[in-house]
């Protein structure tokens, strides 16, 4: 078990300080369950030292929560403190039937700071419980959605070899199988400690938060292991494919519940903007949603502050859902995290053709844009908004021409793959099949990748150096290529015949698996493509209702007011309906929306960069409708 390390010397001082102060409650039996949870997340620093950590958090928030509200209850006007603790005596049973005598506030003080403490500490504790369960629950997900990869890797590996260590080695070292990689590896670090690879299996199926699939497959491995190479074969085969179908079963259940999200996405978008109507009618019969209260905006209407609010709702929601889509998108086919190049004219230079540069670059124009309309005298609603579209469509165009690029490439491998299969299947060594691919058959956009990867392939001089030679010259064919696919299939390819497996195994492998990849991926692209439609028929469905009420309901209310407020015989609120004033808070309510929108829609067709720039188009459409009407 690690016990941590300590990074420098002020954290150093401190870990120790806080293990010699709380190091002690790591033993007792209430943080079993936590020492298991700890194992399962498989955490860097020791058990003893995270447990040392919580309970100085946790005793930190308490008595600073208790200083805090202390130092209130004793400083705050009398009058405040007199509202609070009269609506506590009328609102407690018991306490609204007995008759309170009077008590002197520090008393009231420490009795409310020393509860306040208590019940903050325990707080602390439990979301520190949690937060260990959360991580179990994580990796567990993790590699029960990389695990049958991984195993349909070890079975082409057991083609070639019977070492356990190399096989498991190999997969360690793909990081496209994610935390499966790391807790082959994990087993291989324990082995070598112990000296045996079955010691080291063994811990990590014991460790493993996936006790029903990584758990028994690591027992297993080690049983049929030591039968020999063809009971190991067969039973990665029978494993591969039962993993296979029960991730088929994971990703349809994911797909039930992407309809329930999306279902109650439009539900709850919708909600703010009819709550809004109903608020603004309501208004001409009440009068308190009318009064004013103090912010630190200055004063607002009860109801200008409810409208604000249903804003922050909307954009929670729309944050949420694109979380959920995220969330429930298999790994598989997850959207490619593209990473800024170091340095700045690396990025200048992949402006074009990196999102991920393009959303550093492309900030400095957007801000001189918000400027401009700023000098130009637009409201601030309408600065902030059409920089962010000036900032999010260009950033969008960026990842979407990129991904385009992308999907040609899928393509392209898969035509690739089975060209040079079919060579290596007539006896040709690996080079020459794709030297002779390279020139017989157009790959499109991959063509400048696959010629550079037989130019690489060519060069060697010595039969010593061939492996390694091809394996630095796939590795690069990866890294140009870029894409998830590619590191998935090809990638997988060094592996395997390093460790001597046949060549035409191999690629009749890598065809299956490329294929099915490719295919699972166009099926939850169009899958997916619905809650685009979504997205995007909720924000002009919202508009729609905005814009009849402004032109109908706004109109008609104002002058029912009007009459009000001439004959004095009716129980209307004369200055309820400001049909300027509403129309801005309806137009600020329909743009949050479409900006929620516009997150769902654009996480849900390719990542948070689409999502950058579906949000970005609805704003504009959304201010063009409303500013050529005469609305906003």
């Amino acid at each position: 078990m690690s016990t941590g390390r300590y990074t420098g010397d002020g954290i150093g001082r401190l870990d120790r300080g806080l293990y010699a102060l709380f190091s002690r409650h790591a033993d007792r039996q209430v943080h079993d369950r936590d020492r298991r949870r700890y194992r399962a997340a498989g955490l860097d620093t020791g058990f003893d030292v995270f447990i040392a950590r919580l309970y100085g958090l946790a005793w930190s928030v308490a008595v600073a929560a208790a200083v805090v509200l202390l130092l209130s209850v004793l400083f705050l006007p009398s009058t405040v403190t007199g509202r609070i603790l009269g609506f506590l005596a009328d609102g407690l049973p018991v306490l609204n039937r007995t008759t309170i005598p009077s008590i002197p506030r520090l008393y009231v003080g420490v009795v409310l700071a020393c509860l306040a403490a208590v019940v903050l500490r325990w707080l602390v504790l439990r979301a520190g419980r949690v937060y260990l369960a959360r991580l179990a629950a994580t990796r567990r997900r993790e590699i029960e959605r990389t695990l049958p990869g991984a195993v349909r890797y070890l079975r082409v590996l057991a083609s070639g070899t019977n070492d356990q260590r190399e096989m498991l080695r190999r997969v360690a070292d793909q990081e496209a199988y994610g935390a499966t990689a790391r807790s082959f590896r994990t087993a291989l670090n324990k082995a070598a400690l112990t000296g045996s690879l079955d010691e080291g299996l063994s811990m990590v199926a014991r460790d493993t938060p996936s006790r029903d699939l990584l758990s028994p497959f690591l027992l297993k491995f080690q049983e049929h292991a030591a039968q020999g190479r063809d009971s190991l074969e067969g039973y990665l085969q029978m494993e591969g494919r039962l993993l296979s179908h029960r991730q088929e079963r994971v990703h349809e259940r994911a797909s039930g519940y992407l309809e329930l999200v999306a279902e109650l996405f439009v539900v709850l978008l919708v909600f703010p903007a009819l709550s809004v109507l109903i608020l603004t009618v309501a208004s001409v019969l009440s009068p308190e949603l009318t009064e004013t209260v103090p912010t630190p905006l200055g004063p607002l209407m009860v109801r200008t502050l409810l409208t604000y609010a249903s804003v922050l709702f909307v954009l929670a929601v729309g944050a949420g859902a694109a979380w959920a889509v995220v969330a429930l998108r298999p790994t598989d086919s997850a959207t490619p995290s593209y990473e800024r190049p170091s340095g700045i004219r690396a990025t200048l230079e992949t402006t074009h053709s990196n999102p991920a540069s393009a959303a550093v670059v492309l900030l400095a124009p957007a801000l001189l844009v918000t400027a401009a309309l700023w000098t130009l005298g637009y409201n601030p609603a309408n600065v902030l908004l059409l920089g962010y579209a000036a900032y999010g469509i260009p950033v969008g165009v960026v990842a979407v021409r990129r991904a385009k690029l992308d999907d040609a490439k899928d393509r392209e491998i898969r035509d690739f793959v089975h060209a040079v299969s079919g060579h290596v299947s007539l006896g040709r060594p690996f080079p020459d099949a794709v030297k002779r691919v390279s020139r017989e058959v157009d790959l499109g956009p991959l063509q400048s990748d696959v010629e550079a990867l037989a130019f690489n392939l060519g060069l060697t001089t010595s039969a010593d150096e061939t492996a390694d030679v091809r394996a630095s010259a796939l590795d690069r064919f990866v890294d140009r290529v870029g894409t998830p696919l590619s590191s998935q299939t090809v990638g997988l390819v060094v592996g395997a015949l390093e460790a001597g497996s046949d060549t035409e195994r191999v690629f009749e492998t890598l065809e299956t698996e490329i294929g099915r990849l490719y295919h699972e991926r166009k099926a939850l692209r169009s899958r997916l493509m619905v809650y685009v439609a979504v997205g995007w028929t909720t924000a002009l469905l919202v508009v729609g209702i905005v814009v009849a009420v402004n032109a109908t309901v706004l109109d008609g209310f104002s002058q029912l007011s009007d009459v009000a407020g001439s004959t004095g015989g009716m129980s209307l609120n004369p200055e309820a309906v400001d049909p300027e004033r509403d129309r801005a808070l309806f137009y600020l309510v329909a743009q949050g929306t479409v900006v929620a929108c516009g997150w769902f829609a654009g996480t849900a067709s390719r990542g948070r960069y689409e999502a950058l720039l579906h949000s970005g188009l609805l704003v504009l459409v959304t201010y063009v409708v409303f500013t050529g009407l005469g609305m906003a």
